[in-house]
């Protein structure tokens, strides 16, 4: 009943505000001069009394506190129990709350317990689950991710080597769904990897991934903020998810996870204990097939399975999965060479000049390399394992460095026959006396400055000079024209026999 400082006046004109003119607790308790708390307390004794503020004006002040205040009824305990692991499971999902809870729980049941007693009830039951179980994960909310302890032999069938998968294990929060795979690495390639794996497996994107700070996923481990590496940033970016790592030497911000090790352990490892396997192909469908059953497992104190209640909770809260898988990639910083190529597997590829001596980061897959410059692609290659091999663009290349890239031995005879059959004949001899053509070409080149110091025609007379003392060099025409010699008349040449002919003598055509 209600005590000598609160009249039932004031109970009316509290339910008044609030029932009718819609005022909230705050309001009515300055207006009214009791406190917040004791507004809420009438509302809620009026809204499980089913008293709105339409009856409580056909009530009197005797009748509205005897629907207030109902008598205590004796109570058989096994029929009034609220079902604390339906409550448990309710509470997933989003939006729902023990005030919710309560009010369906109570309505049109006499011997209801009252909200208090009903939250002191459940919190009791609560406590003596375990602590994993115990925490409320909001449904579609956080995948808990991390690798076993435990590993699997694997024998390599052609040398009987023998070496340990890895086994990666997934749980959601809310229904505790498991998901298990072997990988032969812990590297990043084989987390991110196994991560994918496990959204497809669940058919869908939670909100949330929580691993451990491990170096193959964390660039710069932190309590606070911990930043990721780049495979793990394109993971987020392609799939629309957040990645919160768990603190540093804190398992307990991912119980879910430490749990499911422990059921993968006991439930799929121990019993492929005695088996034995020759690759991660034929391990991970022995795995895959106990996984089936282990989610199929009754709860012992919770309604349902690990199946039953990922199709209750979480699958309907999970963001739908993108239309491709990302294909992951590889990441490696490497430094531009003075030749503007960086090395990547024994095979060099080309980038902007520009970056020479600069640092990049080479992202590599199966079938591309691509160049970073801080966050932007500087350029991309088809992938090569051609050991020693160059991969260059033409667009990377120093204005100088294409223009002498362009030139080919038949561009360079048709351009020293523009200026005369000497510089031509000069040209040719550069082709037909050096182990390789393009070891000619800085001659040519110079002879190409030449022309445009001295003029065609000097060079050709310069030329003809060179030929004639059997000197058919760059630095001899050089000579000659800084000499002035080119304008003086050029000496007989004695007669010679005609060559033999020989199937080692290259002819004019040779070049055509």
């Amino acid at each position: 009943m209600p005590t000598n400082r609160i009249t039932m006046r004031q109970i009316r004109q509290a339910l008044r505000l609030h029932l009718e003119a819609g005022l909230s607790y705050g309001q009515i308790a300055r207006a009214v001069g009791i406190g917040k708390a004791t507004v809420g307390k009438f509302v809620l004794l009026a809204r499980a009394a089913g008293v709105d503020w339409g009856i409580a004006q056909t009530l009197s002040d005797e009748q509205l506190e005897a629907r207030l205040y109902r008598p205590a009824v004796p109570r058989a305990s096994h029929q009034l129990e609220p079902d604390y692991a339906w409550i448990h499971q309710e509470l997933k999902r989003p939006g729902v709350t023990l005030q919710l809870l309560w009010e369906e729980y109570q309505r049109g049941c006499e011997q209801a317990y009252k909200y208090t007693s009903f939250c002191v009830k459940y919190r009791t039951w609560a406590a003596a689950l375990k602590r994993s179980m115990r925490q409320t994960h909001v449904a579609g909310e956080r995948l808990f991710v991390d690798y076993a302890g435990q590993t699997v032999p694997i024998v390599d069938a052609a040398c009987g080597e023998i070496r340990r998968a890895q086994i990666f294990v997934a749980v959601l929060g809310a229904s505790n769904y498991t998901y298990a795979c072997a990988t032969a690495t812990q590297s990043a390639v084989d987390w991110v990897g196994s991560i994918i794996d496990a959204l497809e497996f669940i058919g869908g994107v939670p909100r949330l991934i929580v691993p451990d700070q491990t170096r193959a996923l964390i660039a710069r481990p932190d309590r606070y903020e911990a930043v990721v590496n780049r495979l793990v940033d394109e993971l987020c970016d392609h799939y629309d998810v957040a990645v919160l790592p768990a603190r540093p030497a804190h398992p307990r911000d991912k119980p879910k996870v430490e749990v499911g090790v422990q059921v993968v352990e006991r439930w799929i490892l121990a019993r492929l204990r005695n088996r034995r396997f020759f690759s991660l192909a034929e391990l991970n469908a022995a795995i895959r097939e106990l996984l089936l059953d282990l989610n199929q497992r009754a709860f012992k104190k919770l309604p349902g399975c690990r199946a039953s209640a990922f199709d209750a909770l979480d699958r309907g809260e999970l963001r739908a999965l993108p239309a491709t898988r990302m294909s992951i990639a590889r990441f490696k910083r490497a430094r531009v060479n003075i030749d503007y190529h960086v090395e990547l597997d024994g095979h060099y590829y080309s980038v902007p000049h520009r970056l020479v001596r600069s640092k990049v980061e080479l992202r590599v897959t199966g079938t591309t390399v691509e160049i970073l410059a801080g966050n932007q692609r500087v350029a991309v290659h088809a992938y090569s394992s051609r050991r020693g091999a160059h991969t260059t663009t033409a667009e990377h290349m120093p204005a100088s460095h294409r223009a002498h890239r362009e030139w080919t031995p038949q561009r360079l005879i048709a351009w020293g026959e523009r200026i005369g059959a000497a510089t031509a004949a000069l040209v040719r001899w550069q082709m037909e006396h050096r182990p390789h053509p393009e070891q000619g070409y800085r001659a040519c080149l110079g002879l190409q400055r030449l022309a445009r110091q001295f003029g065609d025609e000097r060079l050709e007379a310069a030329c003809a000079r060179a030929m004639s003392i059997r000197s058919p060099t760059y630095r001899s025409v050089n000579s000659i024209l800084a000499a002035g010699l080119d304008r003086q008349q050029v000496p007989a040449t004695p007669a010679q026999a005609a060559l033999p002919s020989h199937e080692n003598v290259r002819g004019p055509d040779y070049y055509h």
